[in-house]
């Protein structure tokens, strides 16, 4: 990795990303599903991140409103963001599901089908919204809860590029497999949010600031509806980091930190990362990815 200098001056793009989540079969905890983008991809090449992207054009279809489990306004209400007209609020979701489907063949939707064994071959030549039409399906966007939402800085560190990505959990569904496409993702993994963190910190992976700290809140739960009762009871994190150089080391500041214009932390973890030994790290060690003060 390195630290890029520019100064991004372009509007942030919608973006939503998705953890899948399991129960661990080792004892207490969870396990989130990640995937490892291509080492040619143009965002976070080689970095391991959560199914998703942009919100593309398509996601706004009107016709989608007829294939949603929830209403347009309820699903607004969810994301908790008062500027949201109700058709970007759906375009948020549906980008979330399609993306997820396009990258590792999880499709969250309702069906008569017993289950997805080979959910990829309905993605050939197909777009989703064909797919739910042919099959009378709909997207169980009721299955994504919103967990935070993160805006790249002008001062971007890894990217030339900026996102507001809104961040959902959801538990696997049932039958179905998830398993990375080889085109935008070259391997993936079921991790523990605590071996996922160990492994970035051994150097066996690579990860970026929001993957980082998302896992650091998720690894103190010990079961998947622990998680997903803990995020629907909250409004989801609002994290515009901001970042500064000192002695010429890239430093973010979160919520919470006295550097950082919002002084009321908005989650757990470290309030502070920084660019060290060719990756992002928190004062103190390991161990301070799981502090809470």
């Amino acid at each position: 990795m390195e630290i890029q200098k520019e100064v991004v001056t372009t509007a942030p793009v919608d973006a939503a990303t998705l953890l899948i989540l399991r129960d661990s079969a080792a004892g207490p905890g969870l396990e989130v599903f990640m995937i490892k983008r291509h080492a040619k991809s143009s965002v976070l090449g080689g970095v391991y991140v959560f199914p998703g992207g942009k919100v593309d054009q398509g996601d706004s279809n009107t016709e989608f409103m007829s294939r949603l489990d929830l209403d347009g306004e309820t699903l607004k209400q969810r994301l908790n963001e008062g500027e949201l007209t109700t058709d970007q609020a759906v375009a948020i979701f549906v980008a979330a599901i399609r993306e997820t489907f396009e990258e590792c063949g999880v499709l969250f939707a309702k069906s008569s089908h017993p289950g997805f064994s080979d959910s990829k071959a309905l993605i050939e030549e197909k777009t989703l919204l064909d797919i739910l039409n042919q099959h009378n399906m709909f997207l169980r966007t009721q299955d994504l809860v919103p967990f935070s939402r993160w805006i790249t800085p002008k001062m971007a560190s890894l990217m030339t590029k900026r996102f507001d990505t809104r961040f959902f959990l959801a538990k696997s569904p049932d039958l179905q497999t998830a398993k990375h496409d080889n085109y935008e993702a070259s391997d993936s993994a079921w991790m523990s949010p605590k071996v996922a963190l160990q492994k970035y910190w051994a150097n066996e992976i690579e990860m970026a600031p929001p993957q980082i700290m998302s896992l650091a809140n998720l690894a103190n739960f010990r079961s998947v509806d622990e998680a997903l009762s803990a995020a629907r009871a909250k409004t989801p994190a609002f994290i515009q980091p901001e970042p500064f150089d000192e002695d010429g080391v890239r430093h973010l500041t979160y919520p919470g930190h006295p550097k950082h214009s919002e002084r009321e932390a908005v989650m757990g973890g470290p309030k502070l990362l920084r660019f060290v030994n060719q990756r992002f790290e928190p004062i103190g060690g390991f161990e301070a990815f799981f502090a809470n003060d």
